[in-house]
């Protein structure tokens, strides 16, 4: 077997495994070899429809039941390597980046229950970097565990997780692979990091341990600034929304500001994500079913953060700002009420109608503060923000609400390249009269309940000065989802599309 090393495109990178998360590490190398020299736990090979096993394995005991049906497993013994898995990726006709995401899935699940902590992936002659960055992606995304707080040797436990990852072949373009290859352990490490943060408990992952994160990821970064601002001086700025929201709880918030300085000299992006870390609902507090999962309610703002660190990570040459209004949001004496008026950063007056629709007023404030303040010149906002968009769009798309075409095509293709889908709702004046206020500028909540989801985007729309702006709601692809390489629970949804946008944008 000849290493890539002698070729000098050897990658060996390990994700980041800090203690807020506990993550495992995944180890990734690429080999030039022939399918009989691999020594893996378990090798992997993507079969279609109609198509023959591999040389070496079509006489091995198991190959007469092999499949090419999209995530059909069959295990082969040909003696070399020992174990061989036969993953079905459907008619060939069919095949793309998210088919090969959900065979690594399969992949990666199968040798977790068999105890390999290698697997290794046989890649044919003419695979490209899609198609390596797509098994890399589904495979460190399916080891993602979040087990902290379970006792050791629970039954449920996997019997082992992939540690290392192998992508092999016989004389594969090692040069054209590598840097996508790479980039996609960077993206979906990125990703499982937020999911990390998603399920954190709230008793844990407050604003304040949420500041904690960013500062240590700019420590790690010397591209990357970060600004945290209390309670006080988030008073003191005018964020009334913020504050607002914040004021019934015992938790303190922040805001936090990140900036990353990778050069390029183009337009400053701007990315807003929200981040309460607990959601009651307030004064207007939810009902008792799930909400214990309200802990997720920051999943835009771990989106969001560990886009920054993907990015620096990548090195990618643009000037971007991050922005994550932190709170709680809590029922107590000194909570908000419906009937308060408020009075955001940029002025306009809101009466609040209904307090668990607080996510739009700290995103106010946020997204005035990142183009007024930080001077972003195209932004986008990610966040859990309606159950209106679930039973709209369910958990395949997120909904994505933009007032500039050329903005939200680039969101829209960089959601495709992703595998993070995002449909383009409308947005009509009429949506725009649904939160007109009588008492107030605006309301936060109409009491019409049309159209949701895109109401609470015409809310936002008023805080963003005119400059180019998408917003993305991801109430329904941040959690449980199903998706085959993410399953139930977080999936860190967001921090692929807008790394792939940074990519785009960075290169562009």
């Amino acid at each position: 077997m000849k290493d890539w090393v002698a070729l000098g495109y050897r990658i060996l990178q390990r994700a980041q495994a800090e203690a807020l998360y506990r993550l495992a590490a995944v180890e990734l190398e690429l080999v030039d070899s022939r399918l009989d020299e691999l020594d893996a736990g378990l090798v992997a090979v993507a079969l279609a429809e109609g198509d023959e096993l591999p040389d070496g394995l079509r006489d091995a005991p198991g190959a007469d039941d092999a499949k090419g049906e999209p995530k059909a497993a069959t295990l082969l013994y040909p003696g070399t390597p020992r174990r061989v898995l036969a993953v079905g990726v459907g008619e060939r006709s069919d095949l793309d980046a998210e088919r090969l995401r959900v065979a690594a899935a399969v992949a990666g699940k199968r040798a977790a229950s068999l105890g390999a902590r290698t697997l290794a992936w046989w890649l044919p002659d003419g695979s490209g970097p899609e198609h390596a960055a797509a098994l890399v992606e589904g495979t460190v995304l399916t080891s993602y565990r979040f087990d902290r707080y379970r006792s050791q040797g629970s039954e449920d436990s996997p019997a082992g997780q992939v540690e290392r990852l192998v992508l092999a072949g016989p004389g594969a373009d090692a040069a054209r692979i590598e840097p996508e290859a790479s980039a996609a352990l960077i993206v979906a490490s990125a990703a499982n990091r937020a999911r990390g943060l998603q399920d954190l408990p709230a008793n844990e992952l407050d604003p304040a341990a949420l500041a904690a994160r960013a500062t240590e990821l700019a420590a790690a970064h010397d591209a990357v600034e970060v600004e945290v601002l209390d309670r006080a001086a988030i008073a003191g700025r005018g964020m009334g929304g913020l504050a607002a929201v914040s004021a019934g709880s015992a938790v303190e918030p922040r805001l936090i500001t990140l900036r990353y300085a990778g050069g390029g000299g183009g337009e400053r992006i701007g990315l807003v994500g929200k981040s309460v870390t607990f959601d009651s609902g307030g004064i207007s507090i939810k009902p008792a079913a799930r909400m214990h999962e309200m802990k997720m309610d920051m999943s835009g703002g771990a989106a969001v953060l560990e886009t920054v660190a993907a990015i620096a990570e990548l090195g990618l040459e643009l000037d971007l700002v991050a922005v994550l209004p932190a709170t709680e949001n809590m029922p107590s004496g000194a909570a908000m009420r419906p009937g308060d008026i408020i009075t955001q950063l940029n002025g306009k007056t809101v009466e609040v109608t209904n307090t668990d629709a607080e996510g739009r007023l700290i995103l106010a404030d946020a997204l005035t503060y990142c183009v007024r303040d930080l001077g972003a010149a195209r932004i986008v906002d990610v966040a859990t923000l309606t159950g209106a968009v679930v039973v709209a769009l369910g958990s395949t798309h997120a909904a994505l609400i933009s007032n500039d075409d050329e903005w939200a095509a680039a969101v829209e293709r960089a959601a495709e390249r992703s595998g993070e889908l995002a449909w383009r709702l409308p947005l009509h004046p009429e949506h725009r009269r649904l939160i007109e206020g009588k008492a107030a500028d605006l309301v936060n909540s109409s009491a019409k309940r049309k159209a949701s989801t895109i109401s609470a985007a015409a809310f936002l729309e008023h805080f963003v000065d005119g400059v180019p702006w998408a917003h993305l709601d991801i109430a329904g692809t941040a959690w449980d989802t199903g998706r085959e390489y993410v399953g139930d629970g977080a999936s860190g949804f967001g921090v692929r599309l807008l790394t792939r946008l940074a990519r785009d944008l960075a290169r562009g």
